[in-house]
């Protein structure tokens, strides 16, 4: 029997981080002054092997799990990363492995993760603008390297690709209708994500949210949109452009919030499960599977910790969760 939380939300999508390194340094997922060269990342024994994540996946596949998406940190850093990919596409019951990326090395990794199975690509893209692109990511990776990354991705046979851009006051918001070209040209679906207080690193402040019906109305305001029907669990809100050039998704974690249909959980490099991308702590899964334990114990451990679950931080955001330890977005891939 399929679990249910204490909202009854069921256990649907399954993002599992496989490396908390990044080759960038955004400000609002890993400043600099956080993780710098003194930031004691994972040792490469601390990680979830490929057959752990793999054992993992298809534990809770069996427990109602039909999503799975591979996230960091970067994901791309991860060492023979499509042979985990094979073994994912391989797994019954799993109708969709998806992965999110800065982009920077899918010049070279495009066609093999395509080849070993892998069916959807998405990509952070928050500029199109080289300097700006600079002091967003921090990185000395240039912006013509991602863009190089989505035409790789494309030449690989990936479908349309997603591109999500976090948008900040003062940082980007001058740039909406600028992406919103772009990826109705490219033929690449954009969602706008709302800058959220992941983590305690990010310096978030409400005032430089850019709330989702303030870009929906600039967005409409230029190429009018319509509502789609969005699946259950859906974390973003689609729009269709009347002029049938492509998708646009908005998610308002702040300004709309969705917990009472977010059916997902994260399980980290390490092998800890959070159930909230806003948690402040994770059961230890990599214990318990180098324990020895059966796959009916460990499918046990999984809906115990399920069926206890009553996240709902978005929705109690800014009465009851000011001062509350979070986990990093960069340790969790958001």
């Amino acid at each position: 029997m399929e679990p249910l939380d204490t909202l009854g939300r069921p256990l649907r999508a399954l993002r599992l981080s496989v490396t908390d390194r990044c080759n960038f340094r955004c400000t609002y997922c890993m400043p600099r002054e956080a993780f710098g060269p003194d930031h004691a990342f994972l040792p490469r024994e601390a990680l979830l092997t490929f057959e752990e994540i793999a054992r993992l996946a298809r534990i809770s596949a069996g427990l109602g799990v039909t999503k799975l998406r591979l996230t960091g940190g970067e994901p791309l850093l991860r060492r023979e990363l499509p042979a985990l990919v094979r073994m994912l596409t391989a797994l019954p019951g799993v109708d969709d492995l998806a992965l999110t990326t800065n982009g920077a090395l899918l010049p070279e990794l495009a066609a093999p993760l395509r080849n070993a199975g892998l069916k959807r690509i998405t990509v952070s893209l928050d500029t199109l603008n080289p300097d700006r692109f600079q002091r967003i990511s921090d990185t000395q990776i240039p912006l013509s390297q991602v863009l190089a990354g989505l035409e790789a991705a494309r030449a690989a046979g990936f479908g349309p690709l997603k591109l999500n851009c976090v948008v900040q006051h003062g940082v980007n918001d001058d740039e909406i209708l600028d992406l919103a070209a772009f990826a109705r040209e490219a033929g690449h679906s954009l969602r706008f994500i709302e800058f959220m207080d992941v983590g305690t690193t990010n310096g978030w402040r409400l005032d430089s949210v850019v709330g989702a019906e303030e870009i929906r109305r600039l967005v409409h305001g230029r190429w009018p949109l319509e509502p789609v029907d969005d699946p259950a669990g859906a974390v973003a809100r689609t729009w269709r452009y009347r002029d049938g050039k492509g998708e646009l998704g908005l998610i308002a974690s702040v300004t709309a919030p969705f917990c009472r249909g977010c059916d997902r959980a994260r399980i980290s490099a390490e092998g800890r499960l959070y159930t909230c991308l806003f948690a402040g702590d994770g059961l230890d899964l990599k214990a318990f599977l180098r324990g020895g334990h059966s796959d009916a114990d460990l499918a046990a451990l999984l809906a115990s910790r399920w069926t206890r679950r009553d996240d709902r931080y978005s929705e109690r955001r800014r009465s009851q969760t000011p001062g509350l330890p979070k986990v990093e977005m960069s340790h969790i891939g958001g």
